[in-house]
């Protein structure tokens, strides 16, 4: 199983982008996140489809700062087991992982493709029900150990 979980964009202006996204898609605002920097927009699928931070200007690319796309999340499972899976594969294929993150509501590997692209594969931890629970959105980024 993998489908499609979501988009994250740098942008120049958020809120312009929030806007923008609220009223030519009809996403809604599930929460902020990176101190008031980005924020997390749902079609009601899952609890993000499109993240959206801002950079501002970002001239040029500077510590991985730039506008445009930030990552591809694909969700590649139900559980802990299958993202295991997937980065036993990973290892065998001789793939290249950047790293591995607890988001409280996902887990996640985040790898680039050959243009230098940003993948995350990821599972949900079911145990959080992210549409009535929103405590999730202000949990810090935690290293995620799958050994």
């Amino acid at each position: 199983m993998i489908e499609l979980g979501h988009v994250a964009l740098y942008v120049k202006n958020l809120q312009a982008s929030i806007k923008f996204y609220s009223a030519a898609l009809g996403l809604e605002v599930q929460g902020r996140i990176f101190g008031g920097r980005g924020v997390m927009f749902s079609g009601g699928r899952t609890h993000h489809e499109l993240l959206l931070i801002e950079v501002g200007e970002a001239p040029r690319p500077l510590q991985g700062r730039r506008r445009g796309l930030y990552h591809i999340g694909w969700k590649v499972g139900n559980d802990l087991a299958a993202l295991k899976q997937v980065l036993d594969r990973l290892n065998k294929a001789g793939i290249p992982v950047n790293g591995l993150s607890d988001h409280t509501i996902s887990q996640s590997i985040y790898l680039e493709d050959p243009d230098g692209n940003e993948i995350e594969l990821y599972v949900d931890d079911p145990s959080i029900d992210w549409q009535q629970d929103k405590s999730w959105i202000d949990d810090p980024v935690k290293p995620l150990d799958l050994t």
